[in-house]
């Protein structure tokens, strides 16, 4: 029998198309499987076409998942809710299971994995062409380890979700499409297994750098771990706000019941990611000073910018291909040099980096000033001249810039673009304040800031100059945080939490934490102070990469953080010394508890009477 590849199927009242956009110029009636899989180049347009679900970075975290913008990281104009700004809608708590949230996950991403699975099942060596049995045994390997990630990313979103791996036939029955829900945890072994022995099959990395992006043995374990860590925290394990979440069997699909050996394996996953990356050349990323020294400004702002084949050894898993950096930097770059002047952050972002001393700006003894202007300019060992105006290496704040702003961190300077800033591509300083050229109108900086990092610092939006860079999704510097963070929770006081909590400051040039001359005294044994260190931590060092916003989920800290009031400075003032003054803005986050999981899209339940919906959602507590 002939299967046509633009077949449309309902599996597990998933809604899956096996089509691959490679083929769109093809009659539907002209190409069949045995015709692509005959093929060299149709074969590998197939698996390329597999890796297409993974999001982007950029315009993704930023406006369609809208991880950043979820979170506390970023602020957006609110004005933007007039156009196609969904996430804007959804920070306000306006949304319900009929909202189209534009990841589409429970629709999308089954076409993909039932792509894998067709890949699977038709793949084979083509002497005749090149292709071998051992070039075979790697793509399915590729292709089982996409499948893994896939249901991962549905499971991280809307928690238990109809699970049947494997293709259906076409014919099959109502009754053996329209499933219903499983529960979380049999999901997660089954990926855990997944994932181990995909990595068994696929290269630590490839020497081809044409294959960059494409699956490693790094990247199973990069998501095994992140999804350890993930099933081990507050939210689903031993969660009570679900008890009594059944599906239409009666099972419960979340366990209630606390189980401490999860942040174990969740430790133990992290170890040997790590291990398996450094004993593979994985390394963080650093750049050194003409003394030798980590530059602390270069090595946090290029991480993000430096090709792996230009040594960054810090990328675990890249999405292949380009990502949307012109809209992103569009937004990011101020109005009056031709940006919309609104990707923002939010002053408790601002707020959370710390001094150049290692300290946060709450404690005493920390320097921390909110008033006034300095008196001098602050000079350090780095090459950065993104903060003077005579690009001047090492001049990171001129005198006269606001005391807030004066003595943090490297990361904060990479990061955080304020008022009064030097702004090298257009050789002046950033105006904010209202009428300036950069303040007033609906795209004025919503809380006075604008993003600076993943921005790249060589772009011009007035002559069209973007320079590419890798999507990084997964870097060793969170392998790193999310070790010494499961280990806190199982092994408290283990020597490797401070080990490798230190290997982050040293890179950000902050002094480290321990009990030597030039350290920052923490007690390591105290498990409560280290979980507080290690989030500030994880908050700095990975803010607008996607992964601030599920922390706050799985901690159970959303509902506490998301709904405290937003502040920044006071963008409608007419003078520079009343726009320095924190001021509450009109830019509410609302967040319930039925947002911890996204909802099952009404229009979903409509299709299959066995599904139930997600905790809350009913009754948008």
């Amino acid at each position: 029998m002939k299967i046509r590849i633009y077949l449309t199927i309902v599996l597990a009242g998933f809604s899956l198309l096996a089509s691959c956009s490679y083929l769109d110029q093809v009659p539907e009636d002209e190409l069949t499987l045995e015709m692509v899989f005959n093929d060299k180049t149709r074969t590998e347009d197939w698996l390329a076409g597999i890796y297409a679900g993974i999001a982007d970075p950029y315009w993704d975290y930023m406006n369609k998942a809208g991880y950043d913008t979820l979170g506390d990281d970023m602020t957006l104009p609110t004005a933007w809710t007039t156009f196609d700004w969904t996430v804007l809608h959804m920070v306000a708590g306006n949304w319900s299971p009929a909202t189209e949230w534009k990841m589409y996950y429970w629709s999308e991403l089954p076409k993909y994995i039932r792509s894998a699975y067709i890949f699977l099942d038709h793949v084979k060596p083509l002497p005749q062409d090149g292709v071998t049995a051992s070039e075979v045994a790697l793509m399915k390997n590729e292709a089982r380890f996409m499948i893994a990630y896939y249901y991962w990313l549905l499971i991280e979103t809307y928690g238990p979700i109809p699970f049947s791996p494997g293709l259906v036939d076409a014919g099959a029955s109502n009754e053996e499409l329209l499933i219903g829900q499983t529960p979380f945890d049999t999901i997660v072994d089954w990926i855990d297994k997944e994932l181990i022995e995909a990595a068994k099959g696929l290269p630590a990395y490839y020497t081809n750098n044409n294959k960059f992006g494409r699956a490693t043995s790094v990247m199973c374990h990069a998501v095994r771990a992140r999804m350890l860590l993930f099933a081990a925290s507050d939210l689903v394990n031993g969660n009570p706000d679900y008890a009594g979440h059944v599906n239409k069997k009666g099972e419960a699909l979340f366990s209630t019941q606390h189980d401490p050996s999860k942040w174990t394996k969740a430790a133990e996953a992290c170890r040997e990611l790590i291990e398996l990356a450094e004993g593979n050349g994985y390394r963080l990323y650093t750049e050194l000073t003409a003394d030798g020294k980590i530059d602390p400004f270069l090595s946090y702002q290029n991480m993000m910018f430096t090709r792996w084949t230009d040594g960054n050894k810090e990328i675990l898993f890249a999405r292949p291909g380009g990502c949307n950096i012109w809209d992103y930097e569009k937004h990011a770059t101020p109005r009056g040099s031709g940006g919309n002047g609104g990707l923002g952050v939010s002053q408790s972002l601002v707020d959370a980096f710390f001094m150049k001393n290692g300290l946060p700006i709450d404690d005493s003894a920390s320097g921390y000033s909110d008033v006034g202007y300095s008196t001098a300019s602050d000079r350090r060992n780095t090459e950065w001249i993104e903060g003077s105006p005579t690009e001047t290496p090492g001049e990171i704040t001129t005198a006269g810039t606001y005391n807030m702003y004066c003595n943090r961190e490297a990361r904060f300077y990479v990061t955080v673009l304020y008022n009064d800033a030097w702004f090298r591509e257009s050789n002046r300083r950033t105006e904010f304040h209202n009428p300036d050229m950069d303040g007033g109108g609906y795209n004025s900086p919503q809380a006075g800031y604008l993003l600076r990092k993943k921005v790249h610092p060589d772009h011009n939006e007035l002559n069209d100059n973007y320079i590419y860079r890798p999507g990084i999704l997964y870097r060793l510097g969170e392998a790193y945080l999310n070790y010494a963070e499961a280990l806190n929770e199982c092994d408290p006081g283990n020597a490797d939490i401070l080990v490798y909590l230190n290997k982050i400051r040293e890179r950000a040039g902050i002094p480290t934490y321990g009990p030597g001359p030039d350290q920052i005294a923490v007690d390591a044994s105290d498990q409560i102070a280290m979980r507080k260190l290690i989030r500030m931590e994880r908050r700095v060092e990975l803010c607008v990469e996607g992964v601030r916003y599920n922390d706050l989920r799985r901690w159970k800290e959303a509902e506490n953080v998301l709904n405290e009031p937003v502040y920044g400075m006071n963008v409608n003032a007419t003078t520079r010394d009343g726009y320095f003054r924190r001021t509450l803005l009109d830019y509410k986050h609302v967040y319930r508890k039925a947002f911890y999981f996204m909802p099952v899209p009404s229009w979903e339940m409509d299709k299959n009477p066995n599904l139930v919906q997600n905790p809350y959602w009913s009754t948008q507590e």
